[in-house]
């Protein structure tokens, strides 16, 4: 037995009727697109364009949550604010997916709308610099930016939470990995949804998942990966959190769908935190799709992953008043 393995939370052993037609509708039509997009950067500049057109339905909430747009010269974003949210004194820092060259914080209120309701706190989810125009150093310091803007505003960073899905799931960690290097005061957790940690193509699930991934082709992250690091080396913390130091991050809560390429990526990041001495919630959701609480719309998992969310930040949040007292 691998020492992953006791360590596995596993929500469901089966899945909705909901679930079955997303995966059979996205094997027909995102995962095509996902193949072809990372041909060439013209390939992914018309599918950014595309992703775009769909912004009327994925930036749509309900009509009571509250949209502020953010422009300053640090950060640009939007704060997303439940009803449940508006008189809390924690936040949330959002940090979008799209392989860092797709997504938009307004693309992925469906997220975020979300992630206000059931924490009851707003959530602050910002635009950071997308490739292929920018690169490592240029969303990370666009993170950081967005954390000390937080700081400035009044939150104490135990009333932080920082979040992000795929590619934000990577830039979440960088941050963090970041935040302690740089002497910073860490936020309460990370939460990770189907993060993309390892650019090395090294993960075992790149090829155990390969025809069992309805959604992203193990290809596509292979090209993508060679398109983002050019010439760096791929085991550079920067470039792959899973390689770097995990020790003294704060706890970590991590959900991936068991059938996804990028399961091991999500997998290795939990074994090499807890060997760290990282507190680590790691759930496995069965034949879920890529980042599938984005698609709580839909699918009942999806909206059970929000619970489940909110219950690890509960329990810490009732250790933290314990401890006080």
């Amino acid at each position: 037995m691998s020492p992953m393995s006791e360590q596995v939370q596993r929500p469901r052993q089966s899945i909705s009727p909901q679930a079955y037609l997303l995966d059979w509708a996205m094997s027909l039509s995102i995962r095509p697109i996902a193949t072809v997009a990372t041909d060439s950067p013209a390939a992914m500049m018309i599918v950014r364009k595309l992703f775009r057109l769909t912004g009327a339905v994925l930036e749509r909430t309900p009509g009571n949550v509250h949209i502020t747009p953010v422009q300053t010269p640090a950060v640009r974003g939007e704060w997303v604010c439940a009803p449940q949210a508006t008189s809390a004194r924690q936040v949330m820092l959002y940090l979008h997916g799209g392989g860092y060259f797709f997504g938009s914080a307004s693309m992925h209120r469906q997220m975020t709308w979300r992630m206000s309701r059931v924490l009851r706190r707003p959530v602050l989810a910002i635009d950071y610099r997308l490739a292929p125009r920018h690169s490592f150093e240029h969303w990370r310091d666009d993170a950081v930016q967005a954390y000390e803007y937080l700081l400035a505003r009044g939150y104490a960073s135990r009333d932080i939470i920082v979040s992000g899905d795929s590619a934000g799931g990577h830039l979440t960690l960088v941050l963090l990995q970041t935040l302690r290097d740089r002497g910073l005061p860490l936020p309460a957790c990370g939460i990770c949804l189907s993060p993309w940690t390892d650019l090395s193509d090294e993960s075992a699930s790149r090829h155990s998942n390969a025809w069992r991934d309805p959604m992203i082709p193990a290809r596509a992250v292979r090209l993508l990966s060679g398109r983002l690091a050019r010439d760096r080396s791929p085991y550079d913390p920067l470039v792959s959190p899973l390689h770097g130091d995990f020790h003294g991050l704060p706890p970590l809560c991590l959900l991936v769908g068991s059938t996804e390429v990028l399961r091991d990526d999500a997998r290795r990041v939990a074994l090499r935190a807890r060997e760290s001495g990282v507190e680590v919630h790691y759930e496995e959701w069965h034949r879920m799709p890529h980042v599938f609480p984005i698609f709580a719309a839909v699918l009942p998992e999806g909206r059970s992953a929000f619970r489940h969310i909110a219950r690890f930040v509960q329990a810490l949040e009732r250790r933290v008043v314990a401890l006080a007292a």
